[in-house]
Order: C-alpha cells, then structure tokens, then sequence
C-alpha cells in the first residue's frame, strides 16, 4: 500500500513535538571540524600527558614517604633498644677498668712485699764461714712504684751493696759465687776491698754490688716438707 505525505512539514512538526534530542553525529562532526588544526591536537595531548604525570609523580612520591616513615619508625624503636646495650657496656667497662685498677695496686704491694725477705735469705744463704756483714743497703733511689708500672713490667729494679769482712779472701770468692748462683739476686760484683785490722787481727773489708731479680715461678727453687709420724 503506498502512502503519499501531502503535508511534508507535519511530520517534521512531530518529530519536534517530542523535544530536542542530542545529535551525535553533529557532534562528532564538531569536534572534527575543531581539531583540523593539528597545533590545538598536540596541545590537548601535552596537557593529558601532564596530567598523568603529575599523578604517576604523586603517588610515587607518596609510596616514597610512607616508607620513609616506616624506615624511621624502625630505627627509632632500634636506638631506643640498642641505648640500654650501650649504657650496660659502658657500666660493664667501667667496672672492668676499676677491677683491673685495683688488682694492679694488689699486685704492686704483694710484689714488694717480700723482696726484702728473698734478698735476707739469699743473702744468709750464700755467706760462708769466717765472713760476716756490716751493712746491706739499697743503692739506688727509692720510688713509688705505680701499679702501672708493675703491670707494664716497668718498674725499676732493686740495686742492693754488702759491706763484710772476711778473714780468707778465697771464702770472698766462694761468696760471690753463690750471690750469683741465687735465683733472685744477679750482676754481682766487686767494688772494692781493702785489707783492715779488727781487733787485732788481718781482714778484707769487701764492697759488693748487686741486683734484685724475680725469677719466674717455675725457677723457684722449694724446700720439701717432711712431716714425722710418731
């Protein structure tokens, strides 16, 4: 069945009773007619790009300062448990330093203490018969020995004189002999003599110079303990 409008503008009168609609292709054909200009299409390309770095750059930044924060946290938390270790270490050194201090004052005084005795019986020891002594001094200064020093091994050496008499020059001999075979006496030597009267009688008056020595303690020479059983 064909059917002829004789009213060309009623349908378009209809058509436009419905309201405006949005024509795409109008549109579209719009917006071709605008980027013709290739300038205004690289322009809009350069600002979405920088858009998109803007926001790639922030939110790679933001990632970079959480983790800071995190770094900073942990390291906060490990000085805050690392300063107790320190401070025990130090009070433990402190108390080290004080220990060793004192055991070098020990030291010092149980050194010196029996020098004197060792060098008496070394002395007693050594004398032979028809010999007797007059005088045993120390012949060089007498310092403070500091711990320090007998810790470091520094400590001057005791330097001892003998002035005796003698009725038999060989027993002087014998005498030095046995000075020298002592484990703490060492560099004996003669100083002088000269022949004297005493009471009456010929002798050798004798000058000897000598040193202390400690031996090491497996030198030592010990007497054995005997014990009777009754």
């Amino acid at each position: 069945m064909i059917e002829i409008n004789l009213l060309p503008g009623a349908r378009k009168k209809k058509g436009s009773s419905g309201g405006s609609s949005f024509d795409l292709r109008a549109f579209a054909a719009s917006l071709g007619e605008r980027f013709k200009d290739p300038w205004m299409g690289i322009a809009v390309g350069g600002a979405a790009v920088g858009l998109l770095a803007i926001g790639g750059m922030w939110y790679l930044q933001r990632s970079a300062t959480a983790e800071l924060v995190e770094q900073e946290r942990v390291a906060v938390q490990d000085s805050t448990r690392f300063e107790g270790v320190v401070r025990a270490t130090r009070v433990a050194a402190a108390q080290r330093d004080s220990i060793l201090r004192q055991m070098a004052i020990i030291a010092a005084i149980d050194g010196d203490r029996f020098i004197w005795p060792h060098v008496m019986d070394e002395i007693a020891r050594a004398l032979p018969t028809y010999t007797w002594l007059r005088t045993v001094q120390q012949t060089n200064a007498a310092t403070t020995v500091s711990p320090e020093m007998v810790a470091a091994g520094t400590a001057p050496r005791l330097s001892i004189r003998l002035v005796g008499l003698t009725v038999d020059v060989q027993a002087l001999t014998i005498f030095m002999k046995q000075l020298e075979a002592s484990d703490f006496l060492e560099n004996v030597t003669l100083a002088g003599s000269d022949a004297t009267t005493v009471e009456g009688k010929q002798v050798t008056e004798f000058t000897l110079d000598m040193v202390y020595s400690k031996p090491p303690a497996t030198s030592v020479r010990t007497v054995p303990l005997t014990i009777a059983v009754r």
